[in-house]
């Protein structure tokens, strides 16, 4: 079975930073027991990374439901698409306002 889109979503701010989310079905497997293979990201008005929520990989060694920040990554838990997305989309919406806008 091939990969699924089943999210796609984006938005930008005035200042010109901006954020996109993408979600695909895909078959479990060792690297994606969910089945689900994800990636949202968060940037500035240059294009540079702010934020990226994504379980690409664990090369990092911090396990695959990881998140970036300003060059830092971390380990995160993961509850499901929806939450996982809003707590994105509320992340991105602090650090817009705290050091964007």
């Amino acid at each position: 079975m091939p990969a699924t889109k089943i999210f796609e979503d984006d938005d930008e701010f005035p200042e010109g930073d901006r954020w996109e989310a993408l979600a695909w079905d895909v078959p479990e497997s060792d690297k994606f027991p969910e089945g689900l293979k994800y990636s949202s990201q968060y940037l500035g008005p240059v294009d540079e990374e702010i934020l990226r929520y994504d379980n690409a990989n664990d090369a990092h060694g911090v396990g695959r439901h990881h998140r970036h920040y300003r060059g830092e990554v971390e380990g995160i838990e993961f509850e499901g698409l929806r939450s996982h997305l809003q707590k994105f989309l509320d992340e991105v919406e602090t650090i817009h306002e705290q050091e964007i806008a």
